[in-house]
């Protein structure tokens, strides 16, 4: 399948089939732009590297074999043009083309060197989550239409049953508590994602939740201590808030 290398993409089975988590590679030297499209692209649970320049950029693809490329054309050390050339002649991953003009030979060229796709800055974030997601389904990641991943939800040895609400750890029911269940499937919606107190309490026990924060950390406790030696663990992030990493 194109763009798809297993070192870079985190894999999720729900109800026996695989939704795929893919890895973007932003190439941009502007900081805001970069930090407002990954900022977007983080909130769909995509997995999010970053290049400023060309060479960079190559570095950054043949160490973490992303998904997909989001590539600006004006870029120092070597343009994009260049690197979209150098991609195509050794990889089959897709590329998002962004640039500054709009002259349509701009997007001519891109498209002719194997561009998958254009966006002319400056762009609605809402638009680049679009495309990229378009990109991305044309090419690679399509879910099966069987899979249920509304009711089952899999990480290594812990299954979610979300309309039973039930937990399983390597097979075996786990018991929990009503607000212990609901944190644990906030983690499993954003896995690797580091989530703050103030968030979790927003989306566990909802926004007219006036309660404490050391609340999420009792609760966190108790999960870690039901959760055992399974694959999954609940980290620490320190002065921020928790993450789930497996």
């Amino acid at each position: 399948m194109l763009g798809l290398h297993a070192s870079a993409t985190m894999r999720i089975r729900c109800a026996g089939a695989y939704v795929v988590k893919p890895t973007i590679l932003l190439v941009d030297d502007e900081p805001t732009i970069v930090e407002l499209a990954e900022m977007y692209l983080e909130r769909e649970g995509y997995t999010i590297v970053t290049a400023k320049d060309g060479l960079a950029a190559l570095t950054q693809i043949q160490a973490t074999s992303p998904d997909l490329i989001v590539l600006d054309l004006m870029l120092p050390e070597l343009d994009g043009w260049e690197v979209c050339r150098r991609v195509r002649s050794n990889y089959d991953i897709p590329i998002i083309m962004l640039t500054a003009r709009t002259d349509d030979i701009d997007k001519i060229v891109g498209l002719e060197l194997g561009a998958d796709d254009y966006l002319t800055k400056p762009f609605n974030p809402r638009e680049l989550v679009a495309r990229v997601k378009a990109v991305l389904r044309r090419t690679t990641y399509t879910v099966p239409a069987e899979t249920k991943s509304d009711d089952l939800l899999v990480i290594e040895d812990v299954s979610i049953d979300i309309p039973a609400r039930e937990v399983y750890v390597q097979g075996q029911l786990v018991a929990l508590r009503s607000k212990e269940f609901d944190l644990l499937l906030v983690l499993f919606r954003h896995p690797g994602i580091v989530l703050s107190r103030d968030q979790l309490l927003d989306q566990a026990w909802g926004y007219e939740y006036y309660g404490e924060t050391r609340t999420v950390d009792v609760h966190v406790a108790h999960l870690r201590s039901k959760l055992g030696i399974s694959q999954v663990a609940i980290e620490t992030v320190w002065g921020i808030g928790y993450k789930l990493v497996f």
